[in-house]
This record gives C-alpha cells, structure tokens and sequence, in this order.
C-alpha cells in the first residue's frame, strides 16, 4: 500500500513554473480558462478583426460655405472613417491642407472667433492690382499655422487645384509648399491678387473644376466622398444676416469704412466693399431672391397694362434696378461664378460619380459671409451625418436626390 502524500504528488505532476510557493498568486495561460468564461466585448473585438473604412476626400469650392468642410470631416473622423487622401480647390484646398497638416482645429478655433468686422479687417483691400483683395493678412496667419510644411510631408495624399489663366488649364500641387498651394487655389478672379509662379499666373481652380475627384481616384480608398458647395437651394437652410451692430450704436466701423471708400473711390467699385458690410440684415433674402421679385412685380405690370405693356416689348429693353434692390456688381460677379460652377459640377460629378456625395446649399449664406463659421460648421456636420446615415443604411447616396 503506497504512501498517500507520494500519490497525490504523482497524480497532480511536478509543480509549474507559474506557480509561486506561497500559491498567493500566479500567470493563467489560455488554457487555465474555459471558454464560456471568456466575456469578451463584442464592439472591441469588431474593431480588432475590421480594418477601418478608407475615404478619399473631394472638398468644392464655394467661398465662406467652404467652413462646412471642417463639419464634415468632423462627423468622418467621429464614425471612424480613415482619411487616406484630400483634393480640393479654394476654401476646398485650405480646409483639406489644414487637416493634412494636423492644423484643422487651429484653425476652426480662430475662424469661429472672427466676427463682421473683424473679416473686413483681415481683408487687406488694395486698389491698384488685378483683385480687389491681397489677402496677405489672413495667409500670414495660415503661413504662421502651417509653418513650412511640404506637400509631400504630409500623412496623407494631398492635391490642391487651381487655374493656369495663360495656358487655360488645371494646375495640381502635389508637392512643395502647402501654404503656397492653398494661396493659388483661393485666388478667386477679380476678387484675391493671382499667384504668379515659375511663369504662371494662378487663380482659384474653381474656375475649372470647382469639384476635383480625379485626383482622389488613384488613392485606392475604399469609397470616394465628395462635398460639394453648389447644392440646390434649401429655403430653410439660409443662415441670416447679422449687423454689426443695434441701430444707432456708434462703432470704429464708420470711421474705418469711411477711409475705404475714399480710398476705393478711384479705382474699386463701392459695391463690392458694400456687399461684403451691408449694415443692414437682409432678411435672408438673396441677391437671387431680390431679381427674381423684381422680375415677377415687373412681369405683374404687364399683364394689368397688357396693350401698353405689348408696345413696350417692341420698343424698350426691360431693366433692373440694381440700386434700389440693394445689389451691386460684386453680387453680379458673385452670382455669375457660382452659375458657372453649379454646371461644372454637374459635369464632374456625371464623369466621375463619387460613391457618397454631399450636397450643401449654394444659398446657406453669401459667399463672403466668412463671419459665420460656427453656423456653417454645424450645417457641414448635419449634411455630412445624414449622407453617412442614408449610405450606411442602403449603400446609396450619391446622384441628383442626394443629402
């Protein structure tokens, strides 16, 4: 009959490394726990085993409307979608680049903060080039971000495009200064100095494409999301205007506008300056919105003078009355490009159909209304989180009926 304690140590076998003696505590393998012990965190293992979405990122152009582009990436990076690769062109390019560069909440922070007339300050108006603005001001504080960040530096592909106006084509940087590509890009004619470079004279590459996918299209991401600005109107979505300030409160704006036209009065149409401070809210009302009243008044006068009117037609050309609607030439200009742009993305957008596009009002402001950032920003995200909602759901949000 053997020894009791022998056979015990014999059936338990000979004592484990990962066994301390004072059998306080000691290292469990894989093996040690059954499997319905395991409780493990389902959203953690999905997001171990699946690879993030990969997005290529196309950013229009359409002025201060291009502050929506910090919304929608926001929302991107909120669902977890990679951004692998950034094209874009105007406010399209500066918002793409500042992200690329890690910049993107810098300059969200200062945007946000900027009120009306603190945008006018920034505005550096000139008075004896081919724009009316130089624009030094403000890309001195998006050189300061930036520092001397290079294309291909950055963490991810970068193109930003703008308008050769001698060889009438599209220019891509892709390498080089980010800064210097971003000022090229934003170069909206008659409105900001070109950039002349290496020969070049360079404006905003809206004139062109205002909705650059092809350069997205190499990046091999997973889809290809577009935001572009020159979406159908949405009555509901125009953020109004704002004073700047009550009636009556006396302001250093008077003083300083009032040297600004002086000034522009021998070269630069007031109007523009005008458009850019109107003092007085408008309503919501779009310069859109004031022709085509002014149009339906006239056209009711016709048909209540029907013989006087039919005579009339013969004889006399119908007109606007610009300055009584309170529109000036810069909104002419203004609403002549946007037209333009509108039918440039629609050709782009048929070509080369991105699998999730974006649509943000072409009238949610004015496209000088850089005072209204924060607004614009939640719009971006709203947009962008109801386009992802309905591609999530249905894999389909691109084409004319799209968020």
């Amino acid at each position: 009959m053997g020894n009791s304690k022998d056979d015990d140590r014999r059936r338990k076998g000979p004592p484990s490394e990962d066994v301390p003696r004072d059998n306080v505590s000691r290292v469990l393998h894989s093996s040690d726990v059954p499997a319905t012990d395991v409780r493990a965190n389902p959203e953690a293992v999905g997001r171990r085993h699946k690879p993030r979405t990969t997005v290529a990122l196309t950013l229009g152009s359409g002025g201060a409307r291009g502050y929506a582009h910090i919304g929608a990436i926001e929302i991107l990076a909120e669902r977890g979608y990679e951004i692998v690769a950034i094209s874009g062109c105007s406010m399209g390019a500066l918002i793409g680049g500042m992200y690329a560069a890690g910049k993107m909440q810098d300059y969200k922070d200062w945007v946000t903060g900027l009120g009306q007339f603190d945008v006018l300050k920034l505005l550096d108006v000139t008075f004896n080039s081919v724009g009316a603005i130089r624009g030094e001001k403000i890309f001195s504080v998006v050189r300061e971000m930036l520092g001397e960040t290079r294309i291909e530096n950055l963490p991810v592909a970068y193109t930003a495009v703008a308008t050769d106006l001698l060889a009438h084509k599209e220019i891509w940087f892709q390498e080089g200064p980010l800064d210097q590509a971003i000022r090229a890009s934003v170069a909206i004619p008659s409105v900001v100095t070109p950039l002349v470079l290496n020969g070049r004279v360079l404006v905003d590459g809206a004139l062109l494409n205002p909705l650059p996918i092809i350069p997205t299209i190499s990046s091999q991401a997973d889809m290809i999301v577009a935001v572009n600005l020159s979406g159908e109107d949405d009555r509901r979505r125009r953020i109004p205007d704002a004073a700047f300030a009550a009636a009556g409160e006396s302001t250093d704006t008077d003083e300083w506008m009032d040297t600004i036209r002086e000034k522009a009065s021998r070269w630069f149409d007031w109007d523009a300056l005008k458009s850019l401070a109107a003092r007085k809210p408008d309503n919501g009302d779009s310069p859109e919105d004031r022709i085509s009243r002014d149009v339906q008044k006239k056209e009711h006068q016709k048909q209540v003078e029907k013989k006087a009117a039919d005579r009339k037609a013969h004889e006399d050309h119908e007109t606007i009355d610009w300055d009584k609607l309170g529109i000036g030439k810069f909104d002419v200009m203004n609403l002549t490009i946007e037209t333009m742009q509108s039918a440039l993305v629609q050709y782009k957008i048929a070509g080369y159909p991105p699998d999730l596009l974006v649509n943000v009002p072409k009238n949610a402001c004015r496209s000088y209304d850089y005072h209204k950032a924060p607004e614009l920003i939640q719009l971006g995200r709203e947009r962008m989180a109801a386009a992802l909602d309905r591609f999530e759901s249905s894999r389909s949000s691109s084409g004319l009926l799209a968020i």
